[in-house]
């Protein structure tokens, strides 16, 4: 199913990454992104669901105080933040919220820190 393209929509992202092998196995380890390399080597990803993607480019700086933060969502957020560190992330702050919607920060294995978060059905 092609994503959906409509003006407004967050479509593209640009992740730093030390080590490109190493950050696209944590996305996809934790959050299970689908990865494609492009023609000219760049290693690209999907989310889950098709309708966000990127690549991992090496150069940039860690966004380790974001004042934008992302969010991905995830089924619970506490088995998440164990894959997170069993993959190389670490947990920047954990688990918090009121249920159904709890929260976390994480940091990947170049420091970019983004956020999960689930809400359980009622």
């Amino acid at each position: 199913m092609a994503p959906t393209l409509a003006p407004g929509k967050i479509s593209y992202l640009q992740l730093p990454a030390l080590d490109v092998e190493e950050s696209a196995a944590f996305y996809t380890t934790v959050f299970g992104w689908r990865l494609r390399r492009k023609e000219s080597g760049t290693v690209a990803f999907d989310d889950s669901v098709g309708e966000v993607s990127g690549h991992f480019e090496t150069g940039l700086p860690p966004a380790d105080r974001p004042g934008l933060l992302v969010h991905v969502l995830v089924a619970d957020v506490e088995a998440t933040l164990d894959v997170v560190r069993a993959a190389g992330g670490r947990v920047v702050e954990p688990a918090h919220g009121e249920p159904p919607e709890i929260y976390a920060l994480i940091a990947d294995p170049a420091g970019t820190v983004l956020g999960v978060f689930s809400q359980a059905d009622g």
